[in-house]
């Protein structure tokens, strides 16, 4: 990963003097999924900077505060977004997911 060209692109990513800045595991597993995706040749930043910027655009208009608190949340909205417009994973995939995560939590 090239940090320089990764803050370039995504402006409002969390970052300290060392990089990434992630406040629970499960944003540095979303982080290191799209890394991967990335590195694979799935997308371009440029690509995915639209598709995370979309995901924020949303959320605001459906009345998230944008306090950064959601950041990784959109990300995730994004991750997902973009795998499904790829084809790399269908909605009913990331649905039984979702349900096998609720179920292991509960």
């Amino acid at each position: 990963m090239k940090l320089p060209e990764l803050r370039s692109a995504l402006t409002g990513l969390p970052c300290d003097g060392d990089g990434p800045v992630f406040n629970a595991p499960w944003e540095a597993q979303a982080f290191a999924m799209t890394l991967a995706l990335h590195e694979r040749g799935m997308f371009g930043w440029n690509e995915w900077a639209v598709s995370l910027a979309a995901a924020i655009r949303d959320a605001q208009i459906a009345g998230d505060p944008d306090n950064g608190e959601n950041y990784y949340r959109h990300w995730l909205t994004a991750l997902a977004n973009i795998s499904t417009a790829k084809g790399l994973v269908t909605n009913g995939e990331l649905l039984h997911r979702r349900h096998e995560w609720d179920d292991a939590a509960r």
